[in-house]
């Protein structure tokens, strides 16, 4: 089956699973969360796409970051070129990375024409230091779609109030978007109602309502993260009993809110004339807590009409030992009371847990992004300014 790529990951000799299916069986689209030159240049990416079902690909500046530091001779030679060329840190960053998306949307561009424009996109995240910039953000969307000149591309913007707002304007513009960072079931229902006005405001002017496509990406193994350090702290046997609980809830109750408004009255129009619904992204889905399952976030929310974009190590358990099999909505009621408990120890996880976590996110991300921009700098030839 030449699953070679996994060989180091969960050892050889063992016995693997082939996900081509598993979009037919479950509904749900896995998708890589992983970008780099080696997995292109090394035949990977084709891999995982042709032999285990992957359908998209997302990255973020931490993941950009991380490939070439990880793999600088696969980069080395442009670096210097683009800096003879252009000299500035960011631009030399983007035309670099632009070739990388480039590579990656032309190998998955066959399952964007075969599932017609549903899955198949790469995400290319725009500056997160434009996070409260709705103008900048905006510019930075289309300066990137115009480097890639790809049509299945996916501009990555924050769910912050003016990347929600920028947000709106893109779709509005006929732009596909993946709003991430999302963290609280508030911030996910702004952006939804974001995505119809812009939705509105496209198919109004004249646009074709299947030439938008957009996905809410849900982070959920840092909410895990953040609610168990307090009900640690808290220290009762109730609240230890809580541990592990909370990214579950909030996935299902982001799923029931998207059920309500995609398959109810408020985009029953858009959908009569062809539009798409804003789908769910489980992100954020490799386990941080060694006692907990590899597949915690994988397994139980195998829900038709969503995503799970996937870290190397969790895909690699999945093809391993992963209970595959489409799963019914979880009960919402059961889920709504963890919530209410939780809120009775004081932990506010559609508030403040969101909150600092998307304040959170967006201060890692914008460190790895001026690391990233400090690393190319780095490959400045001595003639260039």
């Amino acid at each position: 089956m030449g699953y070679s790529w996994f060989v180091g990951t969960i050892g050889s000799g063992r016995a693997m699973q082939d996900l081509c299916g598993y979009f037919d069986l479950t509904g749900q689209s896995l998708w890589l969360d992983n970008l780099s030159r080696a997995l292109l240049l090394e035949g990977r990416l084709k891999q995982a796409i042709d032999q285990l079902g992957i359908r998209g690909v997302t990255s973020n500046p931490s993941i950009l970051d991380r490939a070439l530091r990880e793999t600088p001779a696969y980069y080395r030679a442009d670096l210097r070129n683009l800096y003879r060329e252009h000299g500035d840190a960011e631009a030399v960053y983007e035309r670099l990375v632009a070739r990388d998306v480039q590579m990656a949307c032309d190998l998955l561009t066959p399952v964007w024409e075969a599932s017609e424009g549903w899955d198949g996109y790469v995400s290319w995240e725009v500056s997160p230091h434009l996070a409260h910039d709705v103008e900048g953000t905006v510019a930075a969307a289309e300066r990137l779609r115009g480097l890639a000149g790809r049509d299945n591309l996916m501009i990555k913007v924050p769910a912050t109030p003016a990347g929600v707002q920028a947000f709106a304007e893109l779709v509005a513009q006929g732009v596909s978007v993946n709003v991430t960072l999302i963290f609280g079931l508030p911030q996910l229902a702004a952006v939804f109602r974001a995505y119809l006005d812009g939705l509105r405001r496209w198919i109004e002017a004249g646009g074709e309502a299947r030439a938008v496509r957009s996905v809410a990406s849900v982070f959920l193994s840092r909410v895990d993260t953040l609610a168990d350090t307090r009900l640690e702290a808290e220290g009762s046997p109730e609240s230890m009993a809580l541990r592990g609980r909370a990214a579950l809830a909030l996935a299902a109750r982001s799923q029931a809110l998207y059920v309500q408004i995609f398959h109810g009255p408020e985009f029953a129009d858009l959908r009569a004339v062809g539009a798409r619904p804003q789908t769910p992204l489980w992100a954020s889905t490799g386990t941080k807590n060694p006692a907990y399952s590899d597949l915690l976030y994988v397994e139980p929310i195998m829900w038709p009409e969503t995503i799970n974009t996937l870290p190397d190590a969790t895909l690699a358990a999945l093809v391993d030992h992963g209970r595959i099999g489409r799963h019914a909505a979880a009960d919402l009621a059961q889920d709504e009371a963890h919530v209410a408990r939780l809120a009775g120890l004081g932990i506010d996880l559609d508030g403040a847990v969101a909150a600092r976590l998307q304040e959170d996110g967006l201060a890692l991300f914008q460190d790895s992004y001026d690391r990233l921009l400090a690393l190319v700098a780095t490959a400045a030839p001595p003639s260039a300014p």
